[in-house]
């Protein structure tokens, strides 16, 4: 009797900035004040010096840990950088340093490297930069600012990844409605178009891509979570539950929270990040987690 192959993992490809992998605050306030030639003998003397973590340091070391566990490796990181390949030498040994799994990358010699997230099959480019991130969201791709957060790291093994619905999850259509007509417009909305699938938000493919990789794992198994916490409350939330089912793709959690705040949330269910279009919502949520700040919807126009 032959026994089934576990299906293929397509890789979760991640484009991250050296800015948001690395601390380099320093080096860059050396840039500001005295200049690219200054910046640029700053980098070659301490090329040798690793650079300290930077905010999304821990959420792409614990992504990359999941290659550890499985023959395959579901999951790649591409360092996108500003620096030139000679000052960027300093981040390649902080890597190696760290023993991060990167290999990839590109340097820019100060331009945006944002144009390079879709030649690497990008599904999700993270950045300190918020007009980088913008750019990357106009070409189809995940991506999030990624704001300081209050937190520090958590080491516990299980890696937690949180997503707001409108706008990130799924399209702004509903919220669109709720901005321009109110919440007893939207509610009528969703409950009129409850068997209506919405359409897919920048994170769909990374939430599918998360699944896959969960899927490797043994039931009940899989050292990620996904957890879906959203401003709904019933009886929008059935849309959001029809939704999911029609795309075939399963969230761990979902908490449907009828405007109340979700920092206290987030800190219950332990996330490494958390993904959200609004300005208001990440400045609470980054006092409990890391957060991303995903710039694209009605609520950034």
């Amino acid at each position: 009797m032959s026994v089934a192959t576990p299906p293929k993992i397509d890789p979760l490809v991640i484009a991250i900035s050296s800015r948001a992998l690395f601390d380099l605050a320093e080096s860059h306030q050396v840039f500001e004040e005295q200049g690219l030639a200054a910046y640029q003998q700053y980098q070659i003397d301490r090329e040798d010096a690793p650079l300290q973590p930077g905010d999304a340091f821990a959420l792409v070391q614990k992504l990359l840990h999941l290659n550890s566990l499985l023959d395959e490796t579901p999951v790649q990181v591409i360092l996108l950088s500003r620096n030139s390949a000679d000052t960027g030498l300093r981040v390649f040994n902080s890597i190696q340093y760290y023993g991060l799994d990167i290999s990839r990358a590109a340097f820019c010699g100060g331009d945006s490297p944002y144009r390079y997230i879709s030649a690497f099959n990008s599904h999700l480019f993270l950045s300190t930069d918020g007009a980088d991130v913008r750019q990357a969201l106009e070409l189809g791709v995940a991506a999030a600012t990624i704001l300081p957060s209050k937190r520090p790291a958590k080491q516990q093994e299980i890696l937690k990844i949180a997503f707001d619905g409108d706008a990130v999850l799924f399209s702004d259509e509903s919220e669109v409605i709720y901005k321009n007509k109110g919440l007893e417009a939207f509610t009528d909305n969703e409950r009129n178009a409850a068997n209506e699938p919405l359409s897919g938000g920048p994170f769909k493919p990374v939430l599918a891509a998360l699944q896959q990789i969960q899927m490797a794992f043994p039931s009940g198994q899989a050292p990620l979570r996904t957890c879906l916490v959203t401003a709904r409350s019933a009886p929008a939330h059935e849309r959001v539950v029809r939704t999911l089912r029609a795309w075939n793709i399963r969230i761990d959690e979902s908490l449907f929270l009828g405007g109340l705040d979700k920092g206290e949330f987030l800190r219950a269910f332990d996330a490494d990040v958390f993904f959200d279009d609004q300005q208001g919502h990440c400045d609470s949520a980054r006092n409990h987690v890391a957060t991303g700040h995903v710039p694209h919807g009605v609520s950034n126009n």
